[in-house]
């Protein structure tokens, strides 16, 4: 299997193949807990550190486990991380950890952390697939963190509500009225028909941009091709 680089890794899990806008994984809770800010930036960085971890642990002992058993200790592997995550964010971020509630156990059944695991982790030295999980952890994190800013400051005109429960009762400052204390809110950006509406609108975006770049790839290659006079 061919060695893939570290810009190709990172263009990959951002762009061309983010797994929230493009392999649409991980849409429960993409779209379930993405209502603010805060709450898609704990959920991200709780997926990034068991995709990291799981594909480290995965390539670590990818000569190891054999080839019938690989599936059930992969999963295994998970479990573990997972309850390693909701153990620590029960005990030092409980009022995060309630708002997101079921869906950190349910990190368990991610689509991408168990497909990264299989497709490369398992087939990659230990650096590579450890840039790949942080790649495709982050890319996975960038998504919720839009979304749920977008649909914070449409639904309710704030952002950056409740960051105290991530960073400490200070943080309760950070909150920004961008539309103003008398803005009424927007009820369906924050309700669930928002989040599909508000992730059709960015996969829509990310295939436009695309188009048009693909549209100037063209006359890029015709304009290197004309001979120069002289």
């Amino acid at each position: 299997m061919n060695t893939p680089t570290y810009r190709s890794i990172a263009a990959n899990s951002f762009w061309t193949n983010n797994p929230g806008l493009v392999q649409l994984l991980g849409l429960c809770p993409l779209l379930a807990v993405s209502g603010t800010f805060i709450n898609g930036l704990g959920m991200g960085i709780a997926t990034t550190f068991v995709v990291l971890c799981s594909n480290i642990a995965v390539s670590a002992i990818r000569h190891v486990v054999r080839e019938d058993v690989r599936i059930p200790v992969f999963v295994l592997i998970i479990a573990s991380l997972v309850t390693i995550v909701e153990l620590v964010m029960n005990a030092w971020f409980h009022e995060l950890y309630r708002v997101l509630g079921i869906f950190i156990p349910l990190i368990v059944t991610n689509c991408m952390i168990i497909g990264r695991a299989e497709a490369f982790a398992s087939k990659q030295s230990l650096a590579h697939a450890a840039a790949d999980g942080l790649a495709m952890g982050l890319g996975f994190t960038a998504i919720l963190v839009v979304l749920g800013a977008l649909r914070e400051i449409i639904g309710r005109g704030s952002l950056l509500d409740g960051a105290q429960m991530m960073f400490g009762a200070n943080a309760a400052t950070w909150r920004v009225e961008l539309l103003g204390p008398d803005y009424p809110g927007f009820l369906l950006a924050v309700l669930p028909p928002g989040a599909f509406i508000g992730l059709g609108l960015l996969i829509a975006l990310k295939n436009d941009i695309d188009r048009r770049l693909a549209q100037r790839q063209p006359s890029r290659s015709i304009a290197a091709e004309e001979p120069v006079a002289g």
